[in-house]
């Protein structure tokens, strides 16, 4: 048994956010079906790289679903829909707000064919609020959400995170919200709406940043790889690269200090407490580089995990999907794409003991289970499918 067993989601999402929401619900045993317009689907399907004439961005998202195609602007499209939402758990979109609501397929119309049903929309800013009909892409909105004011080494060059971060957390969000609908159900025996924005999963997740500007009135800026509350910890060049560092308290001070010769700055009063080695990091992070960079990362790594320091490479993205622990751990996984060919993709990062997801099956083509769901499900004749695929309807 799967976690999410007997779970249906009809899955409206494009791109990225939505998509990995319902990526992950799918893998979790959820019976994902993934709703797409007949002329095109989903707009990740032609972003690149391509395999096999198929976009892998968008076969990294949508695995372990079942693909529909459904024109909603149509009115047999918009009745079809509604018969789908009465069988479905969840409902899941990313549209700008208030466009589900103009083709008449609102919550508050479905809640009334369902009343059951959990209705998870995640959007740029929300479903209120003076943003709300605004367009975000995460770009925008880890910029608007504070993330690029601290991410960088100076103000003066604002820098993005290297993953669409505002994207990924909304997914993750959303998830939340659609599991805590689905707990609270059994107790309401009511369905509910799971409003997720964009930007305030970012601004979730800025953490301690607000609480410096709260406490001192001071904005944040970026301060590239090091803490502005715990030293030393930041990235260190070393003889043939960098290594970062992670010595949070005294005991673990001492211990680097002992590792790279520094042994005589352990009780130096400028770094004997965490409070003055931040106070005095600019000093104290000269002469760490002037110690370390006497050997290689590697001399390092083995030294100061011998004594339980904190301490890793900066792996390229290569070496991440080579590594040992990420393979053990299941973190990169084969599917095949549409011609047969192993695709490898992030895995499934929740591990449940009794209930473990998995990966069901590769992404779907555009289409691809219109008579299985169709057929099985609704039980539109097949000679009826072939009338509304010519009418562009699916």
């Amino acid at each position: 048994m799967k976690p999410l067993e007997g779970v249906t989601v009809l899955d409206l999402t494009r791109v990225l956010a939505g998509p990995f929401a319902g990526m992950m619900l799918a893998d979790l045993g959820a019976n994902v079906i993934k709703v797409e317009n007949p002329k095109g689907g989903d707009d990740a399907r032609e972003f690149t790289p391509f395999q096999n004439g198929h976009s892998a961005y968008f076969m990294s998202l949508n695995r372990s679903k079942r693909g529909i195609t459904l024109n909603l602007k149509s009115d047999e499209g918009k009745e079809i829909f509604k018969e789908l939402a009465k069988k479905a758990d969840v409902v899941l979109e990313n549209f700008k707000p208030g466009t589900m609501t103009r083709l008449g397929l609102g919550y508050d119309v479905l809640k009334e064919i369902n009343p059951k049903l959990i209705y998870a929309a995640s959007s740029g800013f929300g479903q209120y609020g003076p943003y709300s009909s605004r367009p975000a892409y995460d770009l925008i909105v880890q910029g608007m959400g504070g993330l690029m004011s601290i991410t960088g080494f100076d103000k003066e060059h604002p820098l993005k995170v290297g993953s669409s971060m505002a994207d990924v957390f909304a997914g993750i969000f959303t998830v939340i919200g659609i599991l805590s609908a689905l707990y609270a159900r059994k107790k309401t025996k009511r369905g509910q709406m799971v409003d997720v924005a964009m930007l305030d999963c970012l601004v979730a997740t800025l953490e301690n940043a607000v609480a410096r500007y709260t406490t001192s009135g001071k904005s944040p800026v970026p301060i590239g790889n090091d803490h502005p509350s715990i030293c030393p910890f930041a990235t260190i060049p070393t003889k043939n690269g960098f290594i970062n560092i992670a010595a949070g308290n005294n005991v673990l001070w001492g211990r680097l200090c002992n590792v790279i010769g520094m042994d005589k700055y352990i009780e130096d009063p400028r770094f004997d407490t965490n409070a003055n080695r931040i106070g005095n990091w600019q000093e104290l992070k000269k002469l760490l580089t002037e110690h370390m960079t006497r050997k290689t990362t590697e001399q390092l790594l083995e030294e100061l995990m011998a004594v339980s320091v904190p301490c890793g490479p900066i792996n390229t993205i290569e070496q991440v999907v080579n590594d040992p622990q990420i393979k053990a751990r299941e973190m990169i996984v084969e599917v095949k794409d549409p011609m047969g060919d192993i695709l490898k993709v992030p895995g499934l990062p929740i591990k449940l003991s009794d209930t473990p997801g998995v990966i069901k099956c590769p992404a779907p083509e555009l289409g691809q289970h219109n008579d299985e769901i169709y057929n099985r499900w609704l039980h539109i004749k097949k000679s009826h499918l072939k009338k509304l695929k010519a009418e562009g309807v699916i």
